[in-house]
């Protein structure tokens, strides 16, 4: 019997069969470029006529413009690159997040580039202040999960050696592990901390029969040196997992975990401000890794592994935009949503997609130093320049 077919076993890097299991190292063959792109000038293409709303047109994220090279990244001077990994292989509930990218873009009614994007909370426009693209997807091979996880890892790798900060639309939490190593490959191992919103740790060991999973990235992350223990903060944790073996693993690698016991108990702005704290204390570069099920189902069905008794929207939305504000964010990933699952109105969808928002939002605050605690435009609060109320109301004694 001939066995003279390819499975791409060539495409796994070396150790990946091992325990503790680690990815590769470089971008040489990261699969950004194909001949599609050969021959033309770097830069951004506009597949978008100007102030086209967000039902119209050819749906980027946000009807930004297109980038579809690291040279295109490099010689529009990126700040953000969106990009889409649509990969659901190592999901062990419900399938779907292989739809997400595509959802997150298409859900879409407001648009964004060429429109203003004027943040009513803190009156910056992230559109204003930043150069931002959407960098497609990372090429997925269905089926082969350590080819896949390579391909992913550099064409991260494309984004963050061209200066941009990727933002990561998912696909299944597995594909943390490579994003995440693809930053850390960039800025250090040991340099890079996470702050993780889920509503479980992700710190499992290998599920039976499984290369990775959606629930192990984490553990991946610490055990292969890429993003230590202490240097992951994780926020929303609830349910009936891991068991206590996990948890002590984790209280080892001195990981810092905030049950959702502990914000109902405090409430979720005290915290937030823990967590906020633990991050600046951290690392040198932070990495967020929000997983959609962290909020309530009420607020995000549409999700794999939907646990109820979670955070709301609007405390999530805060929370990346003070993270990406306050402390500065190198990378970001969303991740989990399962359109299949979603009801009529997207709603988890555009809780995805309103994160990416904040973050954009968050992005642009850091960068022109509007960085104070939980910051609020004063007209957003009611008042006017001289802190006074800008609406009166007169009712008869």
């Amino acid at each position: 019997m001939s066995h003279d077919h390819d499975h791409h076993h060539d495409r796994a890097p070396e150790g990946f069969w091992q325990q503790p299991r680690r990815l590769g190292e470089g971008l040489e063959g990261h699969g950004a470029t194909d001949d599609y792109n050969e021959g033309r000038p770097p830069g951004l293409l506009f597949p978008n006529r100007k102030n086209e709303g967000g039902f119209s047109g050819i749906q980027t994220f946000a009807k930004l413009p297109v980038a579809l090279t690291p040279e295109d990244l490099r010689a529009a001077k990126v700040d953000v690159a969106v990009l889409g990994v649509p990969w659901d292989s190592t999901a062990t509930g419900r399938s779907g997040t292989n739809h997400g990218p595509l959802a997150i873009r298409a859900c879409d009614y407001k648009g964004g580039y060429g429109r203003p994007h004027f943040s009513l909370d803190t009156h910056v426009d992230a559109f204003e202040e930043l150069v931002m693209a959407d960098y497609g997807d990372a090429p997925i091979s269905v089926g082969n999960t350590a080819r896949t996880f390579e391909d992913v890892r550099k064409f991260v790798g494309t984004v963050v050696d061209a200066g941009a900060i990727p933002i990561i639309l998912g696909g299944d939490h597995s594909i943390t592990w490579p994003c995440a190593t693809a930053v850390a490959d960039h800025y250090g191992y040991g340099k890079v901390g996470i702050v993780h919103f889920d509503a479980h740790a992700d710190t499992g060991a290998d599920m039976p029969g499984s290369l990775a999973s959606h629930g192990t990235p984490m553990r991946h992350l610490i055990d292969s040196g890429a993003v230590p223990g202490k240097n992951f903060v994780q926020v929303g944790l609830r349910g009936y997992w891991p068991e206590q073996e996990t948890l002590d693993w984790m209280d080892d690698q001195k990981m810092r975990t905030h049950f959702m016991a502990e914000i109902i108990r405090d409430g979720f702005d005290k915290v937030l401000e823990r967590a906020v704290d633990e991050a600046l204390d951290q690392a040198d570069h932070l990495y967020i890794s929000l997983d959609i099920d962290v909020c309530d189902p009420a607020y995000a069905p549409g999700t794999g592994t939907p646990e109820p008794g979670g955070i709301t929207s609007n405390d999530i939305l805060r929370a990346v935009r003070r993270l990406a504000a306050e402390v500065g964010i190198v990378a970001m990933d969303v991740v989990e949503v399962s359109p299949p699952y979603d009801d009529r109105g997207q709603i988890t969808a555009l809780l995805a997609n309103r994160a990416i928002r904040e973050a954009m939002t968050g992005i642009a605050m850091h960068r022109t130093s509007v960085t104070e605690p939980d910051f609020l435009h004063p007209y957003a609060l009611g008042l006017d320049a001289d802190g006074n109320r800008r609406n009166k109301v007169f009712r008869r004694a």
